[in-house]
């Protein structure tokens, strides 16, 4: 005889643990190590969830859980609305090879109604749910994950060669506040590789330009401008804005370790990037997690072993290259994903097609981020 869905119900709940939903409330509050896997649709996500639960729908569980859930020894509690669906997620969790699997019973209506703690989550337009449906399918970035990017706060030095492509990358991931720092005016000369600019932008000022090119491609983020160089008078002005991440696009020496100092006193994570005719090079300086500018550069080469791209040239493509690879660590930051440069510098040669990547060390003796700093002032 065929098995009813009330047989299956019941053999499911007869092959798990459930745990009642006060006796997760103190779990959770008491600091256990829990992971709370909220197994309901989009959404009923939206329309609130247990604070630190993460989110994998039914359907995708199967599926997502290797990725989500790497460690098949850890405390998992499964959670729905009534109780059922979490049921036969524990169930196939375990079937899956997870040990500690548990199910809340009844589940998350219940929760709500006991005034036990929720959260709601980032409230997403129609549009944007549109725009960012690619980064929504990614359980790496998620809602949660777009929502952090539409909260978070990038500087960007420089709108030319290495800024115009991690501007625009940036603005089209919805990083919602996005910082554009240069007191230069865009000349024809630099059309050839610096794409956040155009034709009819010749003379004007590259951070105005560069506003009006992102506010076009996504009225999400909002630009603040600064139509000014990096100076010693003005680095704190401009830093103190609390900047998840600086994208250094400079091209001397000088500025980049002002940049460095700065962000070295006021613990901001710089990705750096470099150019020079065929060559590239990115690394992330984050103080306290690895080594600083000054610990990979302690003095300025001779000019004459680092000339300007006006002097040596540029191949047009090679700042998009780079530039790319400097918002995807900004983004990798902001998301709290992944593993960033720290103490890794990538190296590109565009003629040989190579990715080569070095191992930098902090230095115990650095002017700055040292053990003994020497340099405590701008």
């Amino acid at each position: 005889m065929a098995k009813t869905y009330a047989d299956l119900l019941q053999e499911v709940k007869a092959a798990i643990r459930q745990v009642s939903l006060e006796d997760l409330k103190e779990r959770l509050e008491s600091g256990e190590e829990v992971i709370l896997v909220d197994v309901r649709e989009k959404d009923e996500w939206r329309q609130g969830h247990v604070p630190g639960a993460i989110h994998i729908p039914r359907g995708f569980l199967e599926m997502q859980s290797g990725s989500r859930l790497p460690d098949k020894e850890a405390k998992i509690v499964t959670m729905c609305a009534a109780g059922i669906r979490s049921a036969f997620a524990a169930k196939v969790l375990q079937d899956l090879g997870y040990r500690n699997v548990e199910s809340a019973n009844p589940g998350f209506n219940q929760w709500k109604d006991q005034g036990f703690p929720t959260t709601q989550p980032f409230a997403f337009t129609d549009a944007q749910l549109n725009r960012y449906s690619r980064h929504l399918l990614l359980p790496e970035v998620g809602e949660q994950g777009q929502a952090k990017l539409l909260q978070g706060r990038v500087l960007l030095l420089g709108a030319g060669g290495l800024g115009s492509p991690a501007a625009l990358y940036l603005a089209a991931a919805g990083v919602g506040t996005i910082g554009l720092v240069d007191g230069d005016t865009v000349d024809e000369s630099n059309l050839q590789r610096q794409v956040l600019h155009g034709l009819d932008r010749v003379g004007e000022s590259k951070v105005e330009s560069g506003k009006r090119t992102i506010e076009n491609l996504n009225p999400d983020v909002n630009v603040i401008s600064f139509n000014e160089r990096l100076t010693r008078q003005n680095v704190d002005r401009i830093f103190d804005q609390d900047w998840d991440v600086i994208v250094d696009g400079l091209d001397n020496f000088a500025t980049r370790y002002l940049v460095n100092d700065a962000s070295v006193w006021k613990d901001i994570p710089v990705v750096h990037g470099s150019i020079f005719r065929f060559d590239g090079q990115v690394t992330t300086f984050w103080p306290r997690h690895g080594p600083c500018y000054r610990c990979l550069y302690p003095e300025p080469p001779p000019p004459h072993l680092a000339p300007s791209c006006a002097e040596a040239g540029v191949l047009g493509v090679l700042p998009g290259a780079i530039g790319t690879l400097q918002a995807t660590e900004a983004v990798k930051i902001v998301l709290e994903r992944g593993d960033p440069l720290v103490g890794r510098l990538l190296q590109y040669d565009s003629l040989q097609m190579q990715f080569r990547t070095f191992k930098l060390r902090r230095n115990k003796e650095c002017p700055v981020c040292g053990d003994h700093p020497t340099i405590t002032d701008y």
